[in-house]
């Protein structure tokens, strides 16, 4: 059934009046392609595979001794491409090729995504073109060079602050002159409808094995579920499964230098509503509505604006949403490398180290939402230099 692209006051379809046709014609081709048994067979066999699920769920013992919680990982660093994304760009990919789309064009941050589109594109055979804020290529190297290898053309966007939210804005305007032959491989529950609904669709994977592995292996539902935000795709992935759940949803943001200072990311705990890239949401923004720069340590968190169901589950205080600043990433980084022999993403690692201000939780499930060998030089300078 065709929705309305709200969450609440939140959503909806902001963009130039050439791109809604394209938008109408994703949406139509979404809703048909998902009540299809053949569609969802093929999308099955690739997330089993191709891409390696079910992702373990792992008892975190030493972790949690020294936390004082049960701690429980969802292993998305364990999903090929070493992130949850390859989850929904199999999806996406699969719909571009029965749509007709010969190409397909991203938006990367940390690289992860533009890594899982490549990834899709030399499985599917569709050409792939990623798009790169500058500063980004630089400190995500082998990512790029990963997406090279998988035969996709990289364009680095040297605009604006040349992160994340500059490489949407340009991916949307190539979109928009290119709708015919290209599909938009959106990768976050952020932008224009039907992007917020059908990435967390194709990302609700993870919370659906979750809640059956933790029932099985702990045998009762976590007191809490943690998960970092950025755009916000991960954790609307793994809180889907649980909106109905006894269940805290803590959603982390990147505190970047701290929150007293204007170089941080916590869109939903500092930011107020606004439009950014087609959709009405919390957004970092001056009294006059113009978008800040954001800022975290980790390039998937660097983005000024986040997904329009997160900011509908935070008014309607379903989920709480807390930042977290550089220095308390790159530690709880370092322990978990330490005590359990697991290297996480610095976007994961703002979630893990949320685990020192639960206070009254016990079981805790948090989303390890990729592997961090991306971010060891990124890390290593910042030690050096702190």
């Amino acid at each position: 059934m065709k929705s309305t692209g709200r969450f609440g006051a939140y959503g909806g379809m902001f963009v130039s009046e050439l791109l809604v046709p394209a938008l109408e014609e994703l949406e139509a081709a979404y809703l048909e392609a998902k009540d299809d048994p053949a569609f969802r067979a093929e999308l099955e066999l690739l997330l089993a595979d191709f891409a390696g699920r079910p992702t373990p769920l792992y008892r975190a013992e030493r972790l949690s001794a020294e936390h004082g919680l049960e701690v429980w990982l969802k292993r998305e660093d364990l999903l090929h491409g070493g992130a949850h994304k390859t989850n929904n760009t199999i999806g996406q990919g699969l719909l571009a090729r029965r749509m007709g789309k010969r190409k397909l064009i991203a938006e990367t941050g940390a690289g992860q995504h533009g890594v899982a589109t490549a990834m899709i594109g030399a499985r599917l055979g569709l050409e792939v073109e990623i798009f790169m804020g500058a500063k980004d290529v630089a400190r995500q190297r082998p990512n790029v060079e990963r997406m090279r290898l998988f035969g996709a053309k990289l364009r680095p966007i040297e605009a604006g602050s040349a992160s994340l939210k500059d490489a949407i804005n340009e991916t949307l305007r190539y979109w928009t002159a290119h709708v015919r032959d290209c599909f938009y491989v959106f990768g976050t529950v952020a932008g224009p409808h039907p992007y917020p609904t059908m990435v967390r669709d194709f990302q609700r994977v993870i919370g659906d094995e979750a809640r059956a592995q933790i029932l099985a292996k702990a045998g009762a539902l976590p007191d809490a579920v943690v998960a970092c935000v950025g755009g916000g795709s991960n954790a609307m992935g793994i809180f889907t499964a649980f909106l109905e759940d006894p269940v805290r949803l803590v959603g982390v943001e990147p505190g970047g230098r701290g929150l007293d200072t204007e170089a941080h990311g916590a869109t939903l705990t500092k930011g107020t509503p606004g439009c950014l890239h087609g959709s009405l949401s919390y957004v970092l923004q001056t009294p006059e509505g113009q978008i800040k720069e954001a800022h975290s340590i980790s390039a998937g968190l660097d983005y000024p604006g986040v997904g329009p169901e997160h900011a509908a589950l935070k008014d309607r205080g379903r989920a709480e949403y807390l930042a977290v600043t550089d220095a308390e990433a790159v530690l709880a980084f370092e322990r978990l490398a330490r005590v359990e022999g697991i290297l996480p993403a610095l976007e994961s690692s703002h979630a893990l180290a949320a685990l020192a201000k639960l206070d009254g939780a016990g079981r805790v499930l948090v989303n390890l939402s990729g592997r961090g060998d991306k971010d060891l030089a990124h890390v290593m300078a910042y030690q050096e230099a702190r």
